[in-house]
């Protein structure tokens, strides 16, 4: 287990002491942010979490609410949030930092760097498709308990050994546990140090910016400081093949538990506060560039809005529309698919988690931001008014103010 991005105590933003604008005109504590975040907890909210970086600045780092409902411990910058699919745009990340050096190439298949996984099917698999999720193996492998979810290379030999189920490359079916392995895999044995995907994460990520308390695998020492969670045990889909069997099942029942928040799940299993997705986040917005790193080239963030193949074909998984590009993250701008509070323009990509969790990179603007909770049942996704829609204006009219 690797602790990620190890951080000193931030400031605790409360309401009491950001009720008017700082005199040095600090929009992290914004009396407009609070008074958003005051409104999404009369919507449903428990505890939230919201950060923003704008032109590689933080703008916005506050919180309110409670972190653990039964204690009624507050939340503060310093709680760990788990954000479950948000987790996934970090790794894609850094399967683009690997391609930019030239250690992988996206349109090969992935047995070239993986020759077990190519067979029963699987030997025609890219690592494209494994990002746009068009691989055709979105299955957990069967009898998988959080043991064994922690157990890496017991999750890589039942990968190795899956039967594709959709014809590769042919469908698209959302892989909402499994993508994290095959993925974090390939960053894997790419690296010629072949680090563990969460090594990697934070030596070519986290550490470089100063991203803090991003964690895949929450060491002993920090437990204390992750949110409790509540709700989110059901979700409405009919599974048919094994893609999240109740026994992982990315809700609190499962989430709450010591063994999944301490193992390490790289497509849904990040543990984090909102500030650390919002500046990791920030090297997409920055078209590459970000605390003075130049990570990617401008020219292969602006590809990450390239839609996937099959782009408008409906996802076998979820019933929901699934708007989503090839490199790896949910696109922005697609009417009645992407999801509007991120904004309504191509330039844009995003990744949202279960429950709710949800980050994005606006690279048109040079904005990214993350928002966190612990109220998986909060009713963010439902009309006519969303908890994150008061957020999301406030975080708008601070932009325009700083254009």
């Amino acid at each position: 287990m690797i602790s990620l991005c190890m951080s000193t105590i931030d400031n605790v933003v409360n309401f009491t002491d950001c009720t008017t604008m700082p005199s040095n005109g600090d929009a992290q504590q914004d009396p407009r942010i609070i008074r958003a975040l005051e409104r999404s907890l009369e919507l449903g909210e428990t505890g939230i979490a919201v950060a923003a970086y704008y032109r590689g600045k933080k703008i916005i780092d506050a919180v309110a609410g409670v972190a653990n409902a039964e204690t009624g411990e507050k939340v503060t910058r310093d709680t760990l949030f788990p954000v479950f699919s948000v987790t996934k745009g970090v790794v894609a990340l850094a399967v683009h930092l690997q391609a930019e050096r030239g250690l992988i190439d996206l349109n090969e298949r992935i047995a070239k760097y993986w020759p077990a996984f190519g067979r029963n099917g699987k030997e025609t698999i890219t690592i494209e498709q494994a990002l746009s999720h068009r691989a055709g193996i979105p299955q957990m492998p069967k009898g998988v308990t959080p043991e064994l979810m922690a157990n890496w290379e017991w999750m890589i030999k039942q990968i190795e050994s899956f039967t594709s189920i959709f014809p590769p490359g042919e469908a698209n079916a959302y892989h909402i546990l499994v993508w994290g392995w095959i993925v974090g895999e390939v960053v894997r044995r790419t690296d010629p140090q072949h680090r563990p995907v969460e090594q990697f994460v934070y030596d070519e990520i986290c550490k470089p910016i100063g991203a803090k308390n991003f964690f895949l695998g929450v060491p002993d020492t920090e437990l204390q400081r992750v949110a409790k969670l509540s709700g989110g045990n059901d979700f409405v889909m009919q599974d048919d093949y094994g893609i999240c069997p109740r026994a992982v099942f990315p809700g609190s029942e499962i989430h709450n538990t010591r063994i999944v928040q301490q193992g390490v799940d790289p497509g849904a299993g990040a543990i984090t506060t909102a500030s650390a997705v919002a500046a990791i986040f920030g090297i997409v917005a920055g078209k590459g560039q970000f605390g003075g790193h130049q990570f990617l080239s401008p020219e292969r963030v602006e590809a990450f809005a390239k839609f996937r193949e099959g782009a408008y074909d409906q996802d076998k998984i979820l019933p929901i529309p699934v708007w989503f590009g090839a490199a790896g993250y949910w696109l922005g701008g697609e009417p009645t698919a992407s999801d509007p509070l991120v904004g309504d323009h191509r330039e844009i990509v995003y990744s949202p988690g279960a429950g709710g969790s949800l980050a994005w990179a606006d690279f048109r603007k040079d904005l990214a931001v993350a928002i966190c909770h612990n109220n998986m049942d909060t009713p963010m996704i439902l009309e006519p008014e969303r908890t994150y829609a008061p957020i999301v204006q406030a975080i708008r009219e601070i932009v325009k103010d700083l254009e």
